[in-house]
């Protein structure tokens, strides 16, 4: 058994649209029952979710992904709107309450902002309220950004001090090589330790609304193993597998040291 007491999900933007690009509001309703499940167990839960360009897009009917800052940044301010309202709305049907936070990358190299981030997340847990976090892309600028949520979903770990941190991918984990090239290609079920060959093993993002790929989140997880954090990165196509990783079964790829 994983005895975690507060855990990070991390979901793209790949994971939660359909290949047309719309939203896949079943995963996203199993998604949120699953969480209010493990809230209402005593879990505390933060959920990182991307996806505001990608809703945006799709309700502007915009086919491809734009390449310059103000348009990014104005489908941003549309679509995140709407995505938090999903949240709320399934989250309410779940009995559970959810607050929406919107970080940048330079709250966590000031103390004083870091320190008040912490604050509103650790209020938010007495108040049994569950985070909904993403990336502030509205005002977001190449100092401050992140780039990928992935990365945002490991800082965010490291501050609240979490036991784990999920990572849904469109694939079931790291393998030794592209499972989608060749058919030999053997899943890595542990990695106790986050090397230059590890690294090498992950590749770049091949979705049109994802923004990381693998890389991002082998590297998302190396920013936190030295804290004791558990990185568990699996396939995010059924939410359910929450509670396989939290029974301790072998699913996707967990990076743990030791």
């Amino acid at each position: 058994m994983r005895n975690f007491k507060r855990l990070v999900v991390k979901v793209g933007s790949s994971t939660i649209t359909k290949a047309n690009g719309k939203l896949n509001l079943r995963l996203l309703d199993n998604l949120v029952k699953v969480l209010s499940d493990l809230k209402n167990e005593g879990l505390d839960v933060v959920l990182v979710t991307s996806g505001a360009i990608a809703v945006g897009r799709n309700k502007m009917n915009i086919s491809q992904k734009p390449q310059d800052i103000p348009t990014k940044q104005a489908i941003a301010a549309i679509g995140q709107g709407e995505l938090i309202y999903l949240y709320e709305k399934f989250f309410n049907d779940y009995g559970n309450t959810s607050a929406q936070i919107l970080l940048t990358k330079d709250v966590f190299t000031s103390n004083e902002r870091l320190f008040n981030v912490t604050n509103t997340f650790e209020a938010l847990f007495k108040m049994n309220v569950i985070p909904v976090v993403n990336e502030n892309d509205t005002v977001a600028f190449d100092e401050i950004v992140f780039g990928d949520n992935d990365t945002l979903s490991a800082m965010v770990a490291k501050v609240i001090k979490a036991d784990g941190l999920i990572i849904f991918s469109d694939i079931e984990g790291l393998y030794d090589k592209n499972p989608k090239l060749y058919d030999d290609a053997r899943l890595i079920s542990h990695v106790n330790n986050i090397d230059e060959e590890i690294i090498k093993m992950a590749g770049g993002s091949t979705s049109d609304v994802g923004t990381g790929g693998m890389i991002t989140k082998i590297l998302a997880a190396k920013l936190i193993i030295e804290d004791n954090i558990e990185t568990i990165i699996t396939d995010g196509s059924n939410p359910k597998i929450i509670y396989d990783i939290l029974e301790g079964k072998n699913v996707g790829t967990s990076f743990k040291k030791g």
